[in-house]
């Protein structure tokens, strides 16, 4: 990223911030991670399944590529990368402005051993709730070890999925679309469920993992 575009991004944000947009045309959730080589874990998650995937295919959200432009879902996500280290201003600046834009909560992941985005990130835009991603295994301890006072919300390792869940019943607080979508996918988990066992009991072990492979 260059210098140029980082003080693009960052009058875009101020600029976006002084719209006064009706809440249903802005994003919902923010999500930025501190670096794009986080894009796997935070979004798609590779083997693991991430926020991209639990918003678009089960809940039904849209990504919002640009605010003037809002795509047709009610309910969308924004994407950045605002490294704590190296853009410290982008993220502050998109911290600060998070409110204002129309965002109801961030999901920030950063990793390795000085994973300070998600806590940085949720010191500035608090009261805005901010749900922390430890990209890595070694990021824990960084994302979670917030002072009291200073409250992050976290999920385990990798599991940006879960965040993604986690920012839904924020939002499924005041929205009764996005607690039906909740509802209904925790309800196919269960069908999923109950398939199973009713298989697993009925063929046996040995006609089950036949099936299987």
């Amino acid at each position: 990223m260059t210098a140029s575009a980082v003080e693009d991004l960052i009058d875009r944000l101020h600029e976006e911030a002084t719209q006064d947009r009706p809440t249903a045309e802005t994003p919902d959730v923010g999500i930025v991670m501190g670096s794009d080589s986080d894009l796997e874990t935070m979004m798609t998650g590779g083997k693991r399944r991430g926020a991209y995937d639990a918003f678009v295919e089960e809940l039904g959200f849209a990504e919002q590529t640009d605010f003037e432009s809002p795509p047709d879902e009610r309910f969308t996500f924004e994407t950045y990368v605002t490294s704590a280290h190296r853009t410290p201003d982008l993220m502050t600046a998109y911290a600060e402005t998070a409110e204002e834009r129309g965002l109801e909560v961030i999901i920030a992941g950063a990793g390795g051993k000085s994973a300070d985005l998600p806590n940085m990130t949720a010191s500035i835009a608090y009261p805005l709730p901010v749900i922390g991603v430890p990209v890595q295994e070694k990021s824990v301890d960084s994302v979670i070890g917030m002072p009291t006072g200073a409250p992050l919300v976290a999920v385990d390792a990798g599991k940006s999925f879960n965040a993604a869940l986690s920012a839904a019943q924020i939002l499924a607080r005041q929205h009764d679309a996005v607690r039906d979508r909740l509802v209904a996918y925790h309800e196919d988990l269960r069908a999923g469920v109950g398939d199973v066992s009713r298989d697993l009991h009925d063929r046996g072990t040995p006609a089950f993992r036949d099936r299987e492979e």
